[in-house]
């Protein structure tokens, strides 16, 4: 069968991806730069053809409470939000994690802190990717850097929620989120039956049978050593999860001297900046880490053995290189160029940066 292309926003290709990968309720409220989510599920009307709920809640608090609830009934359910939303939803993200319950959630990051900008920015690794709520909780978190993935990691969401029974996070800047590209659209997938969910979630409460309901789902252990043993199994799952779901992409760095690090849309510009010193003679590559949790560790550890230094490039005064610079353990220089305020560098400048701060 030909495949359909279609030319759309990456927050538009969500929309539509959730609605195909079989999602039961959407959740959420408007805030720039991700409120065509919302807008593109209220305009193409799932409710009507697969029968998914789509809600304006009264706010993000509202809306990540209205997911911790469809969640723990074993329902495939989404919210999206950005930066400040985010925020306000952390204490829903540790509740969720602490119940060990599947849902998805969509960031499309705007710059702070504060209300900030509605320009792009890359800021919330730290409160999402290092888990910003309460507890020793971790979130899978998918980094896009097309609207293709978008639409994919979207559907990939899903399953890695119910894979594991935790929140996973697609964490897009605005860049991502707002630009258009040509998109294959994923496969419709059927939502789950009743009959479905109670065989393939045997944890969720979906009502009462003989008077009582057959899961309690909670985040509370009054004990000391109940808490202990549910934070252990957590802490195991996470060490499953690293073991298992570990993505990146390599792009020119099986000769490189010198790495560009990066992930969303300064992925795209340190690439475009490699291919640029490649045309002066410079052997420069990247590494873009698609799975911001799990964080290629192996990866870096790696390649630090075989280039003489890296540059770590991201929207934001400097997060994920903290992991980076983590994982090389001082084998080499790991330097940092990143912009601020909704400022989106060109691959000229961050080829600068390298030969100022690196290759000098």
């Amino acid at each position: 069968m030909e495949q359909e292309v279609i030319l759309m926003k990456g927050n538009e290709a969500v929309a539509h991806a959730a609605v195909r990968a079989g999602c039961d309720g959407y959740f959420g409220y408007p805030i720039t730069p991700q409120s065509e989510i919302m807008e593109t599920l209220m305009e193409i009307r799932p409710w009507e053809t697969t029968g998914m709920i789509v809600l304006q809640a009264e706010s993000e608090t509202a809306s990540i409470n209205m997911l911790y609830g469809g969640a723990g009934s074993g329902k495939r359910v989404m919210t999206s939000s950005s930066s400040p939303g985010v925020s306000l939803m952390l204490e829903g993200f540790s509740y969720i994690a602490g119940a060990e319950i599947p849902c998805v959630v969509v960031d499309v990051m705007r710059g702070g802190p504060g209300l900030g900008t509605i320009q792009p920015s890359q800021a919330d690794y730290f409160q999402v990717v290092k888990g910003g709520g309460h507890g020793d909780y971790k979130i899978i978190t998918l980094a896009p850097s097309s609207v293709q993935e978008m639409a994919d990691f979207t559907v990939l969401a899903f399953d890695l929620a119910f894979k594991y029974r935790v929140m996973c996070v697609v964490l897009a800047d605005g860049v991502i989120g707002q630009m258009m590209e040509k998109v294959v659209l994923p496969p419709y997938r059927p939502r789950w039956t009743d009959e479905e969910i109670k065989k393939n979630n045997p944890w969720a409460t979906y009502g009462r049978e003989n008077g009582r309901a057959p899961n309690v789902i909670t985040s509370l252990a009054l004990k000391a050593e109940e808490m202990e043993e549910i934070n252990l199994r957590l802490q195991a799952r996470y060490a499953e999860i690293e073991k298992n779901e570990v993505r990146y992409e390599e792009v020119m760095c099986e000769d490189a001297d010198y790495l560009i690090v990066g992930f969303g849309i300064s992925a795209r510009i340190g690439q475009k900046a490699a291919e640029l010193a490649r045309e002066e003679g410079l052997k420069v590559g990247l590494l873009r880490p698609i799975t911001l949790f799990p964080f290629p560790t192996k990866e870096i550890i790696r390649l630090s053995n075989q280039v003489k230094g890296i540059l770590v490039t991201e929207l934001s005064a400097g997060q994920m290189v903290e992991d980076v610079r983590l994982a090389a353990n001082g084998k080499v220089p790991v330097e940092f160029y990143g912009r601020m305020g909704g400022v989106v560098p060109s691959p000229e400048e961050i080829l600068n940066a390298l030969k100022e701060k690196i290759i000098r």
